[in-house]
């Protein structure tokens, strides 16, 4: 069984800062990547940033140079580094972890809201 613990969410005001963490575990769990996705109301999930090894990793353009992903590979942790927060960032956001066996895991979600 595998399990996400998400933490690091909250109420920020427009130009804050959060940072958002995801501590993976499991029998036998072998990481492909890890990532953050986000879903604001009535809006689908969508890709925040993702990163599968040191030199590759893909971020939503809504985010370029505002957010940082990065990861603990010995303590299977990825962290997500959100500067300059605007209101349109406001959203659950959703740990993702895609095993080597392509099998997707999701964490319980952290709520983000960004006031103006």
């Amino acid at each position: 069984q595998v399990q996400l613990v998400e933490s690091g969410g909250g109420l920020v005001q427009a130009g804050g800062s959060l940072r958002l963490s995801c501590a993976a575990s499991g029998n036998a769990l072998s990481i492909y990547s890890m990532g953050w996705f986000r879903q604001a109301p009535g809006k689908q999930r969508e890709l925040v940033a993702d990163m599968s090894s040191p030199s590759t990793w893909h971020y939503a353009d809504s985010v370029k140079g505002r957010f940082t992903i990065s990861r603990d590979y010995a303590a299977n942790t990825v962290y997500l580094q959100m500067n300059s927060l605007k209101p349109e960032d406001t959203a659950v956001y959703f740990c993702n972890v895609v095993s080597t066996s392509m099998y997707n895991y999701w964490g319980q979600g952290t709520q983000v809201t960004v006031s103006s």
